[in-house]
């Protein structure tokens, strides 16, 4: 299986995707945002500076992403196929992250670019529903994706919520963002031929159909 790194504008389905392929191709998920937590939550002196940098609502550096990723890729098993969520944003971070690649003799990966319509992918955030206990997503527009009974988590019985930012205010300021950051980053792929775009405008099953093809 090829490691992936998906690279996927709000509510793309990046996270549905991932969580699929975790469970149908063992996958080890890495997301940046999992990393800094779990480093932030050790209490020791990286913990917490990233802890003061998150409080204060300032951005952590890339040089601390960057020796979170690479230790979690160095304790990793050389086989296990992983999933890179939330990382690179940029130009910048793409180079770093190849040079890490380098140094630990990662070449077989693909770039997963989610592409999907504005509309679409805002309809798919009014819809979203999180379980505040295990994290598992839904949404409660799709036949799909619904919980089996209203507003109840499938997993752990726990009461869905929404998310206090997903308004149609908020989203189009995160997608549009999105969109201009990343469009280098794709060109940066393209140029590498490891980038593979999908439509993530079909259903999650026609979604992980092309997916399944490229990996």
């Amino acid at each position: 299986m090829k490691n992936i790194i998906f690279v996927a504008p709000p509510a793309a389905g990046k996270g549905t995707c991932s969580e699929k392929l975790t469970e149908k191709f063992n996958y080890k998920h890495i997301s940046t945002g999992d990393l800094l937590r779990e480093a932030k939550n050790k209490g020791d002196e990286l913990g917490r500076k990233i802890e003061e940098l998150m409080n204060s609502g300032a951005l952590v550096s890339d040089e601390i992403v960057l020796t979170l990723l690479n230790n979690e890729l160095k304790k990793m098993d050389k086989n296990q196929a992983f999933i890179l969520d939330g990382f690179p944003r940029n130009v910048l971070q793409a180079n770093a992250l190849e040079d890490i690649f380098k140094d630990l003799q990662i070449s077989d990966y693909v770039v997963i670019y989610l592409e999907i319509d504005f509309e679409k992918a805002l309809n798919r955030t009014l819809g979203r529903l999180l379980c505040p206990n295990c994290k598992r997503g839904y949404n409660k527009d799709s036949a799909l994706l619904k919980p089996k009974k209203d507003g109840i988590c499938d997993d752990c019985g726990s009461a869905l919520i929404t998310r206090s930012d997903d308004t149609k205010e908020t989203f189009e300021v995160r997608f549009n963002n999105y969109m201009n950051e990343t469009n280098p980053v794709l060109k940066y792929y393209q140029d590498k031929n490891k980038l593979c775009r999908v439509s993530a405008d079909n259903n999650i099953d026609e979604i992980m159909q092309q997916i399944e093809r490229v990996i």
